[in-house]
């Protein structure tokens, strides 16, 4: 992408300005959006973006300068720019890169840049006629679908080089049913890294009809009734709550800056032994899988909650460095505008050996959820809010009638600490998940679980 002459002067620039760490991080990649609302179109978008930002660090403190303007004389500019910091005297950097290789490779059977936007086209479309076909009862349908290759190149003083590519492909279908005044919501989504071999194992029109059929089924619910009750959690209602009620905690920089009800608690017991939690960047085609994370360092595994204990945190360049310790490379950043933070990846609750059937026989009542909402999560304290998309009552240990309105109320290192069962199964969710004004793919995962008591907020007394 760059020749290594280029990078070595802005390197050296950096250096002779005083710079302990000098990096330059550039990325190349081409994105296409397609949205259908109201049965049209609404946005169709394909461009091909490119710059470069450059990072330097120098007594703890640390600047960060982008440019989409890759030339050699733009770059010693930007570079000069971040220099700014920079309290040291003058540096020499002598370099000799060792060029970093990916563990494994990424087949890609179908490329993106190898279908034409008419294709991309029909499948929203698709979409759209299958969810409104499900039902009069379908008033709105918002259908997305996204595509991104991306080639990024990482060099810094400490003579690190990775090139890396990646391509994920992700469809989502929002559906509104309305029914005698009730408005009840369905929403699906897939994707992976991978290519457009993603729709022929999930075809748009099944995924279509899933959400719709969810937004129906909602609207021949009852009223979810409120109060202290076992929860069981499928697997197929996604990892949202580890991602939100504990990931989140988890990521080094939250931990160091006292935001994280984790802090202080390595070696110690914070979830029941039944209970592991793990981020894992390797796992393959997920949607929050890397090769390298975005400061070069090779994606992980790594065990966060091990049988209960608290084991280890996910950590940056900089967080890591602070701790006296290796990144566990979880760096990462929404583009070259944007300087890398601790991010989770592939995050989730590991399977049991419980069978996700004898948990929910063995509850005498509760709520099973299927399909998890939106929510929000304060990491300074754990406490939690999240909707309920998809809802039943359990009563004498089966599944009798789904419900609406339902939210769960609650503190996550309490509901660690409240699982009594998990699962052999594991069911994954994707999403987007925003820091500090970044956005980056997750993906997150949970076994069906079983929290012995969790508040439940409804519209019905229980």
């Amino acid at each position: 992408m760059l020749d290594k002459e280029v990078i070595e002067k802005v390197l050296k620039e950096i250096a002779r300005r005083g710079g302990e760490f000098g990096e330059v991080y550039v990325e190349e990649r081409v994105v296409t959006n397609v949205l259908c609302e109201d049965n049209k179109i609404e946005s169709a978008y394909s461009g091909r973006e490119k710059g470069a930002g450059i990072r330097v660090v120098s007594a703890g403190n640390t600047a960060y300068a982008f440019t989409n303007d890759i030339s050699e004389s733009s770059l010693l500019k930007t570079a000069r720019l971040a220099a700014h910091v920079a309290r040291s005297g003058e540096r020499e950097a002598i370099l000799n890169f060792s060029v970093q290789k990916p563990k494994y490779e990424l087949e890609i059977l179908k490329p993106p840049s190898t279908v034409p936007f008419e294709t991309r086209i029909e499948q929203v479309l698709t979409g759209n006629e299958a969810a409104r076909a499900v039902g009069p009862d379908v008033q709105q349908v918002s259908v997305g679908l996204g595509d991104v290759e991306k080639k990024v190149l990482i060099a810094n003083s400490l003579g690190q080089w990775t090139e890396d590519s990646l391509t994920r492909v992700r469809f989502m279908v929002n559906v509104v049913a309305i029914r005698d005044g009730l408005i009840q919501t369905g929403y699906d989504s897939v994707g992976g890294v991978m290519g457009w071999e993603l729709l022929d194992d999930c075809p748009p029109d099944e995924l279509a009809r899933i959400a719709a059929r969810r937004a129906l089924l909602m609207l021949e619910s009852r009223p979810c009734p409120a109060g202290r009750m076992p929860v069981v959690m499928a697997a197929e209602a996604g990892g949202t709550m580890v991602h939100e009620a504990c990931g989140h905690g988890l990521e080094a920089d939250l931990v160091q800056k006292g935001l994280s009800v984790y802090r202080g608690k390595l070696g110690q017991k914070v979830a029941m032994d039944c209970v592991s939690v793990i981020d894992d960047a390797t796992l393959a085609g997920k949607y929050g899988s890397i090769r390298f994370d975005d400061e070069g360092i090779p994606a992980q595994r790594t065990v966060l909650i091990d049988q209960g204990v608290l084991v280890d945190y996910m950590y940056d360049r900089l967080t890591a460095s602070k701790d006296g310790r290796e990144s566990t490379g979880n760096g990462r950043r929404q583009s070259y505008q944007d300087k890398p933070i601790p991010r989770m990846t592939n995050t989730f609750i590991a399977p049991g050996k419980d069978d996700p059937e004898a948990i929910i026989k063995d509850t005498p009542r509760g709520l099973l959820v299927k399909k998890m909402g939106g929510g929000q999560v304060n990491t300074a304290n754990g406490d939690f809010v999240f909707e309920v998309q998809e809802g039943y009552m359990i009563e004498d240990g089966e599944v009798k009638y789904p419900v609406r309105g339902a939210t769960l109320i609650g503190n996550g290192p309490e509901v660690l600490n409240n699982i009594d069962r998990v699962g052999s199964d594991l069911g994954f969710g994707i999403g987007v998940c925003g820091k500090d004004g970044q956005a980056v793919p997750v993906a997150d995962a949970q076994p069906t679980i079983r929290i012995k008591q969790l508040t439940v907020g409804g519209t019905s007394t229980s």
